[in-house]
């Protein structure tokens, strides 16, 4: 029996949160832009000051479009992954990755969108490093039950070369991932820089601590 990932019609009915927050985003977009300025902040600079605009249209509708390309993406994509059988036996973690991913950028959407009507241009300073978090926190909790695959995870080459080192990796990069969420949380409560400086200092001691980690249990095993 053939068992590979496909794009059925209830694996879009379970995403139906992500849907929803895909279809809110377009109509907020359609229902505001009349009242949007001519230019919408586009990027904050690291002590959480605006340094780039869009222009109304974009402003309306970037993050939406940008956000169903993400969501497509993700559906869309196992299908050109050589090892597209394993997907089905992490479907749950990969299912609750595509909806985290498509709730995130809804709250960096309407951050945006308060900005730009006037509300306060620090409170990106303040949502981002938190939706971050919780979305850091999310991939560790999943993390360690994806299975192995060339799209999702820790991609090195030690555990694409090895399915037991692939394991104990994912196994130990899901509590990096849900420290590197809880350093984004306490960022999002501290003064710009330093709100910028502790998560990112952070990702990277969690990528590299990950790729060391894949390293070490690839000599382990190959003992």
């Amino acid at each position: 029996m053939d068992n590979k990932y496909r794009v059925s019609k209830e694996m879009i009915r379970r995403d139906w949160p992500a849907l929803v927050v895909l279809v809110a985003m377009f109509l907020a977009g359609f229902i505001l832009y009349p009242r949007l300025p001519e230019l919408v902040p586009a990027h904050w600079n690291i002590r959480g000051e605006i340094d780039n605009y869009f222009n109304r249209f974009w402003g309306a509708f970037a993050l939406p479009l940008m956000t169903g390309g993400i969501y497509l993406l993700l559906l869309f994509v196992p299908y050109l992954d050589p090892r597209r059988e394993n997907y089905p036996r992490f479907d749950r973690a990969y299912q609750m990755v595509r909806v985290g991913m498509v709730l995130f950028m809804g709250i960096i959407y309407a951050t945006t969108l308060v900005v730009a009507l006037g509300g306060p241009a620090n409170l990106v300073a303040k949502v981002v490093p938190l939706a971050v978090g919780l979305l850091f926190i999310l991939i560790g909790n999943y993390l360690p039950q994806a299975r192995h695959n060339y799209f999702f995870g820790v991609r090195t080459p030690w555990t694409l070369a090895n399915e037991e080192v692939w394991r104990r990796t994912h196994r130990f990069s899901g509590y990096a991932f849900i420290l590197g969420g809880i350093a984004f949380i306490i960022a999002a409560f501290l003064p710009p820089p330093i709100n910028f400086i502790l998560p990112m200092a952070c990702i990277f001691i969690a990528t590299g601590s990950a790729m060391v980690y894949s390293f070490l249990a690839f000599r382990r095993v190959s003992r």
